[in-house]
């Protein structure tokens, strides 16, 4: 695998690669899992070469202990990539990444203020910035992002869709625990006890059979606190708080297609 600390040595390097070769780009900001893992796989089963960004983008978070606190695993996720076959992986400095200071942002205004958007206030337009960039250096065929953070997803498909931009985007099933909790970063951070109440949520937030109204009486029993619990175009969202760490989930309402 190729490392890249260099915004501009990768940019001589992409315009160098071959037009007959297919790109596939996943984008990630690092502490990498099984879940990351299932997006490489899938860039290298329908791409020729296969590239990764590790980048923990401050500009999505609006708490800085949030920031703070994501867990930075450079070497193990270096590991992981070279297992998993990537091929490229960036390593670009946030100065590289915001040359403009973050002055120029891509902001959606509808969509973007639900759920997470209406919860974390920037958070969107965080995100959307910063795989605007990410697209436009490293020019992929296709790009692949994890249904988990469905939201994200929508919106990313449909900023390009709205500036025309030639890259498809990939969705990739969420990839769960035995639990059925969602693989997420955040997970590292719960403690032994924390890590029960996450099961717990998870097993009770996948009785798709109930409604809303029970899921939180039950919910309510265990020590969490719920941000939000939505349905949206056949889906079911949630966020919750165990202790001061955010988990988020979703998955499709049986027989609803939208």
């Amino acid at each position: 695998m190729q490392i890249f600390h260099n915004l501009e040595e990768w940019r001589a390097f992409r315009r160098a690669l071959p037009l007959d070769i297919s790109l596939g780009f996943a984008p990630t900001m690092g502490n990498l899992h099984v879940g990351h893992a299932s997006l490489f796989a899938a860039s290298r089963q329908e791409n020729d070469r296969t590239v990764t960004s590790l980048f923990v983008n401050p500009t999505q978070f609006n708490q800085a202990t949030d920031f703070s606190h994501y867990p930075r695993t450079l070497k193990e996720d270096l590991k992981l990539l070279t297992q998993a076959g990537v091929d490229y992986c960036l390593l670009p400095d946030e100065k590289e990444i915001y040359a403009d200071n973050y002055c120029y942002q891509v902001q959606e205004n509808s969509h973007s203020q639900l759920m997470e958007g209406q919860h974390r206030p920037g958070h969107f337009t965080g995100v959307l910035t910063v795989v605007m960039k990410l697209l436009n250096l490293t020019k992929p065929h296709r790009a692949y992002f994890g249904e988990k953070d469905y939201q994200q997803l929508q919106l990313i498909r449909d900023m390009v869709r709205a500036f025309f931009m030639d890259v498809e985007i990939k969705a990739c099933p969420t990839i769960r625990e035995t639990s059925s909790l969602a693989y997420s970063s955040r997970n590292n951070r719960l403690s032994k006890e924390q890590r029960l109440i996450a099961d717990q949520f998870a097993r009770i937030f996948h009785q798709a059979d109930l409604s809303v109204k029970q899921l939180l009486t039950e919910l309510n029993k265990i020590d969490l606190v719920v941000d939000y619990l939505e349905e949206h175009q056949g889906r079911r969202f949630i966020a919750v708080k165990i202790g001061d760490i955010r988990l988020i989930d979703n998955y499709a309402l049986p027989g609803k297609i939208y």
